[in-house]
């Protein structure tokens, strides 16, 4: 019997089977995917094969090749990754520009690994209702930089309603992954988006602007409530950090647009844009041609293999 896994909660998977049933599964045996030791051997998204037991439950016997994931370094297990979701169309990462503050970082690095895997991303800066003037215009500025990049960027309201449209439009027909740290508003979003999944929601930390898990499972959810051709919705927890896993220094240009565009220029073959005369991505951003936001962040995926946070696949 074959079937789409639609949640996992750490310990059980929800599989949705082609026959339009759904059967709670455990993994059987030890999985190891293409080498890759990962915390969540199946994630939400797979298409993968299950035996049914007299228990009335089934066992996951099989994973079908995947076309994509999103994948993060494990946050408690350093030589383990993290398999995100699977199979997703695209993602949106949900971002504020305060109440919590979402890092230029952790979206430089969120964008890089969809990179990697051919995942587009369209960025979502939540809460334009509370900002100030002043943060209005910093939230104008990052619409602009990562527009100009090539990202699809829009600025949003959960609470009122703004922006919500022309997100919905976008997901339209598509699984599309949700991410983000936590605090962001993604489940106020999501209950906007999906009237129909009453997500809960909290409150962020007043004493330290930071976000609290309400999310603690990844599931997926129908766009229309009752049918599963109009598109899939992704939830996932909410993430503090984001380590990149399995990267090749040498890669790590091509996973930011515009420093792939402007190596191209570059003296030599093997310039890693930090030091070498003749780079054209050092005079680009010295021109203000790549901003030093993204420039930094690619110095600190950089950083990371030096300093031996990157594992090689097992």
């Amino acid at each position: 019997m074959k079937g789409l896994v639609i949640k996992n909660t750490g310990y059980w998977y929800t599989v949705l089977t082609d026959e339009g049933g759904t059967v709670d599964c455990k993994i059987k045996g030890n999985f190891r995917l293409k080498g890759i030791r990962s915390t969540n051997p199946v994630a939400v998204g797979d298409r993968v094969f299950i035996q049914p037991n007299q228990e009335g439950t089934a066992f996951i016997t099989e994973i079908e090749d995947r076309r994509n994931y999103i994948i993060r370094k494990s946050q408690n297990l350093s030589k383990q990754s993290h398999i995100i979701a699977a199979n997703v169309d695209q993602a949106v990462l949900v971002a504020t520009i305060n109440y919590p503050e979402t890092s230029t970082t952790f979206i430089d690095r969120f964008l890089a690994s969809a990179e990697a895997y051919s995942v587009p991303v369209i960025l979502a800066f939540n809460k334009t209702d509370i900002l100030s003037e002043d943060e209005r215009h910093i939230q104008e500025m990052m619409l602009s930089l990562y527009e100009n990049i090539g990202y699809d960027s829009l600025a949003l309201s959960a609470t009122e309603g703004t922006g919500i449209e022309a997100l919905k439009e976008r997901l339209d027909g598509k699984v599309t992954l949700f991410s983000g740290n936590s605090g962001v508003g993604k489940s106020t979003l999501l209950n906007a988006i999906l009237p129909h999944a009453n997500l809960r929601t909290s409150e962020i930390s007043d004493a330290h602007n930071t976000g609290m898990h309400t999310t603690t499972f990844s599931e997926m959810l129908p766009l229309v409530e009752g049918t599963t051709d109009s598109g899939w919705v992704i939830d996932t927890p909410g993430i503090k950090g984001f380590g990149t896993f399995d990267m090749e220094p040498e890669e790590i240009c091509s996973y930011f647009k515009e420093i792939f565009r402007f190596s191209k220029d570059c003296r030599f073959n093997n310039c890693t844009h930090t030091h070498e005369p003749g780079c054209a991505v050092l005079e680009a951003v010295e021109n203000h041609f790549i901003s030093l936001s993204r420039y930094n962040s690619y110095l600190s995926m950089l950083n990371d293999k030096e300093e031996g946070k990157y594992r090689a696949a097992y």
